[in-house]
């Protein structure tokens, strides 16, 4: 996956199934491999603060990062906003995604670890 001019992550496909996603040629390097990685460890580890008051690990916030960097990615463009480009884009993109990851999540799940204020009060 890579960042291209208009900010948007492609990646690297055969040519038969160019014609599955339009005809579109995406490309991965590990660069860009890299910079997904960091991005979704940044994004995490924020998200985590922001939400739990803690990370979830190396890992799980990298997990977190990178899903939330898709729902940004997806929610966005829905909404008619964009927060900016670059690397710093990008990190608050996947970390507001992953703060609405994890705020979904909490409600979902409703007991265990974040039992600290929502869940079954609500209802």
């Amino acid at each position: 996956m890579t960042l291209d001019n208009r900010g948007l992550l492609t990646t690297a496909v055969r040519a038969s199934d160019q014609l599955a996603l339009g005809g579109i040629a995406v490309y991965l390097s590990s660069e860009s491999l890299l910079v997904i990685l960091l991005v979704g460890l940044v994004a995490g580890w924020l998200a985590g603060q922001i939400v739990q008051g803690t990370g979830f690990g190396l890992i799980g916030d990298m997990v977190i990062g990178v899903i939330g960097a898709f729902i940004g990615d997806w929610l966005f463009p829905q909404l008619g906003l964009r927060l900016g480009i670059g690397i710093l884009g990008a990190i608050i993109n996947a970390t507001i995604g992953a703060i609405l990851l994890l705020f979904i999540l909490r409600l979902v799940r409703g007991r265990g670890r974040w039992n600290t204020g929502w869940g079954r009060r609500w209802w």
